[in-house]
């Protein structure tokens, strides 16, 4: 064990910027505490990214303790997704996450095939490999059906946004700001911490602020809970489409998301929907993990 976490194996990939560090453990046995995964997601004294995807057999992951249950619909012995925030924390689900996450087990070699099961805490995520080239792919997720949970609103500075929750697995709250450009969303202070309704949302929520639907795009800012803005969020974007097409009077349709990191194509269905957009795999190599933490303890 503690040659293990001395020595971690990992690659760093993104979603449209959405950076994660993946660290293979496919019996679990690495010690993810939530100072080593602070420490791996500094960006300044570690590796640096918007969280961390261990990626284990989900059996071992309930053997090792580290999740209770099997979530509804994942076998034993499928790939699990083990997703913690960039503060340490454990978040269901992550849309950018599970195709950065196939598209690793593809480049990798632990699968050969174009559909691949992945368990999440919200539950099975089937993610379809559309094309992959080595360090670079296209990836489609299915993202289960969104649930429209209420209305609600969050407050940031001295502006206050209204919009609707959804549930990803995940909580949400995507705020359509009527007239607002795309510009203006630029100089909004997405960055910063919002108040949300505490009875609304105990857990905290991701926070989309879009533009209207216009021509079947729309234009997004997102601040994740447990990472703050990022520049992409893949349940967002189904969450921030689900929106939209409400103000817009649909319920179905496909949207394009446009993020600082790029864009993403959502398609809302009656039984569901589906996220698809780039994924890169940008470096691998190993990192002393008793050396991180020492070094950020003295910092």
């Amino acid at each position: 064990m503690t040659n293990q976490r001395r020595q971690l194996i990992f690659a760093k990939g993104h979603g449209t910027g959405n950076d994660f560090i993946i660290l293979p453990d496919p019996e679990a046995r690495i010690d993810l505490s939530p100072d080593l995964i602070r420490a791996l997601c500094d960006r300044h004294r570690g590796i640096g990214a918007d969280g961390v995807l261990r990626v284990c057999r989900a059996g071992d992951l309930v053997a090792s303790g580290a999740l209770r249950e099997l979530p509804g619909g994942v076998a034993a012995g499928d790939w699990f997704m083990d997703y913690r925030n960039a503060d340490g924390t454990t978040a269901e689900m992550c849309g950018n996450g599970v195709r950065v996450f196939a598209h690793w087990l593809r480049s990798s070699g632990a699968t050969d095939s174009d559909t691949v099961r992945v368990g999440t805490r919200a539950g099975l995520r089937t993610v379809r490999i559309n094309d992959c080239v080595g360090t670079s792919a296209e990836i489609t997720v299915e993202m289960g059906l969104p649930e429209v949970t209420g209305v609600s609103t969050c407050a940031v500075s001295d502006q206050r946004f209204a919009g609707i929750g959804v549930d990803m697995g995940n909580p949400h709250l995507a705020c359509v700001l009527p007239g607002l450009s795309a510009g203006e969303l630029a100089e909004l202070p997405v960055d910063r911490l919002f108040t949300l309704d505490p009875e609304f949302f105990p857990e905290g929520a991701n926070i989309e602020i879009l533009t209207e639907l216009v021509d079947g795009r729309v234009h997004m800012r997102v601040h994740e809970r447990g990472a703050g803005e990022t520049l992409s969020c893949g349940t967002g974007t189904v969450a921030a489409a689900v929106a939209a097409l409400a103000d817009a009077g649909e319920v179905t349709g496909e949207v394009t998301v446009v993020v600082p990191g790029g864009e993403l194509t959502v398609v809302i269905r009656e039984d569901g929907a589906t996220l698809t957009g780039p994924s890169l795999i940008v470096a691998e190599g190993t990192i002393d993990g008793d050396a991180l933490l020492a070094d950020r303890s003295v910092g």
